[in-house]
């Protein structure tokens, strides 16, 4: 398999990686010290066509698909994860509406979010069910034109900026008793929560949304009653684990940059470590695991372009791209010595990162369950 490119996603590539530098790169320690997001990072993303790149013209994105998406997540998470975190739950968010939704909600809802000028996400999550999605317990009842939602969803990015979210809540007992819902938060009852603040990736909103009696208009269902659990785990499975992968590589490729550079620079007993075994053997594993994570994870994404089943692959991407990064990350710690504790050396924020990206979704025990049931099959 050859790992190559169109002149497209090579443009694209190019934009995102002087976008990150020039536009990111810059604001990433205020968004660390604020844990906030960059709503000038937003706006520039957005003003590029970034937010559309999977969103068909016909909804005014670009239609270049998920290879492209993933080259462009790849470039932004080199320079923040956190950027590119806020941005690919946009799209997965946007890819429920396409999966599922009517002409109707597609014409409504997409061309905002492939604008920019909306932020989407989804919300499946609560504290009763995490790893496991038939947790749901959000009741969503049906009172004449409308559904009447109650509930809480937990540890869902972009919570307390998307206007427009899917999410998931139970109209019936069972695993087949979860619907999906287009909800806006211009809807009444519909409220931010707990704002989380985490170990990494603190530049990316991440929080509670909760649903006192909220009023969602009946044609904002998505697909049809039941089918809430499918509509978000296609949306996890093969837009969302990408999404974590291309983070993953970023995380990966920045690790291998400064542990690279700063073994070639730090002097120690006359030479510098680079010439250590010890260290050249970090860096190859660094090296390896790098092209390892981009083979799996280009290779789902060009399956997800052209309509195959993927979500097996893309849980493997998403496992190894992860446990590569953090790897990585630990090694460029390791490497740097005691400066890689210090604030102004960027390792220690990768490797926190790098951390946050195991659990989101689907932490890896989950990614490992899913390769299981294929191996065995």
């Amino acid at each position: 398999m050859e790992l190559s490119f169109t002149p497209e996603q090579e443009l694209l590539r190019k934009a995102a990686r002087e976008f990150a530098e020039e536009h990111v790169a810059p604001r990433v320690e205020v968004m660390e010290e604020s844990q906030q997001v960059s709503w000038d990072v937003i706006r520039k993303m957005s003003e590029l066509g970034f937010m559309g790149v999977i969103a068909p013209t016909q909804y005014g994105g670009s239609g270049l698909g998920h290879v492209a998406r993933m080259v462009m997540l790849e470039e932004i998470a080199r320079i923040s994860a956190s950027v590119a975190m806020t941005l690919q739950m946009t799209h997965v968010g946007m890819q429920c509406i396409l999966d599922a939704g009517n002409d109707e909600q597609k014409a409504q809802y997409v061309p905002p979010l492939a604008k920019g000028s909306q932020i989407g996400t989804l919300a499946i999550t609560e504290t009763t069910g995490g790893s496991d999605p038939n947790g749901v317990v959000t009741q969503a009842k049906l009172e004449g034109d409308n559904y009447i939602l109650n509930g809480r969803k937990v540890f869902i990015t972009n919570a307390h900026i998307a206007d427009v979210m899917a999410v998931v809540g139970r109209t019936d007992e069972g695993p087949k008793g979860t619907t999906a819902f287009i909800v806006d938060k211009t809807m009444p009852g519909f409220k931010r929560g707990r704002e989380e603040h985490k170990l990494g990736l603190l530049g990316c909103d991440t929080g509670e949304v909760v649903f006192e009696n909220c009023v969602v208009p009946r044609r904002n269902l998505l697909g049809k009653e039941g089918d809430g659990i499918r509509i978000g785990l296609k949306g996890i499975g093969e837009v969302g684990r990408a999404g974590m992968a291309g983070c993953a590589l970023g995380v990966l490729r920045a690790s291998l940059e400064a542990a690279a550079k700063f073994s070639k620079e730090r002097v120690v007993g006359g030479q510098a470590i680079s010439k250590l075994q010890s260290v050249q053997w970090k860096l190859a594993d660094m090296y390896l695991d790098l092209d390892v994570s981009r083979l799996l994870a280009y290779r789902a994404a060009e399956m997800k372009d052209k309509g195959q089943r993927c979500d097996v692959e893309m849980a493997m991407a998403k496992y190894y791209s992860v446990e590569a990064a953090i790897r990585a990350a630990k090694n460029a710690v390791d490497i740097h010595g005691g400066y890689g504790t210090l604030k102004e050396y960027p390792v220690q924020r990768y490797l926190r990162d790098a951390l946050l990206l195991g659990p989101s979704a689907g932490t890896s025990d989950i990614m490992k369950v899913i390769i299981a049931r294929a191996a065995l099959s």
